[in-house]
């Protein structure tokens, strides 16, 4: 069924919202591979209580589930006007940005919209976005902006939105970064509350075209920030005020990522591909610098 622009774009807003601890924000880092060396001080200031800092990307994490339920809320893309097979769904990119440092616990609330929809031809990209505050004090910690393709439902006649951006520059990178995964690092991330079995299950994941349960992207995206806070930030992760990356593959577990990155102004440009297999994972990335 084609989408409908107008029926999906008035579509009410979600409210929704949750809490989280230190324990969350620990088995979040550790689940990136954080903790190695267990003796480093700044491995410990992501594992340990004591001087416990939260890495940015814990937002696409936190519980902001809508009322009416839903992983992370995702409702809202069971909107009128919207009707997909859902098989066909494809996490495209994903876009944080940060307003004030994200403290070790909270009580959240949130609003999420459908903030725009673009006709690709051949897919509609849905733009979902969530804007979340401490529920506490009122005070806006951040907003979330996740690009979904929806395979095969372009070509209802809309704009098709703007072209890539963040596109690294055109020399040779200013430093390369390799961070090695844990085997089992899917079945650690799986944990934040992403229970696909295409991350655990080899039957599953053979289905799906692949030859072993392959890591979230959203994994992907914490590892790379990860590398780009402690190799390039001193590890303060006070100064990323924005992170955008768009999805170019998949990794597999117990691979090696190689970061590369550009600073360039207030923005470090990355990209990451597979060591072993050379093929790309994260492109179009950047983090803007507080």
């Amino acid at each position: 069924m084609p989408i409908d622009y107008e029926k999906a774009m008035a579509t009410e807003p979600l409210i929704g919202g949750g809490s989280y601890d230190i324990d969350d924000v620990i088995l979040y880092h550790l689940s990136l591979g954080a903790g190695n060396p267990p003796t480093d001080a700044n491995e410990l200031e992501y594992a340990y209580e004591k001087n416990l800092k939260v890495l940015p990307s814990f937002s696409v994490v936190a519980p902001v589930s809508s009322e009416s339920g839903g992983f992370g809320g995702g409702n809202i893309l069971e909107s009128p006007g919207l009707e997909f097979n859902p098989a066909l769904m494809l996490h495209g990119e994903q876009d944080i940005q940060i307003h004030k440092p994200l403290p070790p616990a909270a009580k959240l609330k949130s609003k999420m919209h459908i903030a725009d929809i673009f006709d690709k031809g051949k897919a509609a990209l849905v733009i979902v976005e969530i804007n979340v505050s401490d529920e506490e004090t009122d005070e806006a910690l951040f907003t979330t902006r996740m690009s979904v393709f929806l395979r095969g439902e372009g070509g209802f006649g809309g704009d098709g939105g703007p072209k890539a951006g963040n596109v690294a520059p055109e020399r040779e990178p200013d430093g390369v970064i390799e961070v090695p995964t844990l085997p089992q690092l899917a079945l650690l991330y799986r944990l934040n509350g992403d229970k696909n079995p295409l991350h655990a299950d080899p039957e599953y994941s053979a289905m799906g075209g692949f030859e072993q349960p392959i890591i979230h992207g959203l994994c992907s995206y914490g590892v790379c920030l990860k590398a780009i806070v402690d190799n390039v930030l001193d590890g303060d992760v006070a100064k990323v005020a924005r992170y955008q990356v768009r999805f170019a593959d998949v990794a597999f577990p117990g691979e090696t990522y190689v970061v590369s990155y550009w600073k360039e102004d207030d923005k470090v440009y990355l990209k990451a591909h597979s060591k072993e297999r050379g093929t790309n994972i994260i492109t179009n990335a950047a983090v803007t610098i507080a």
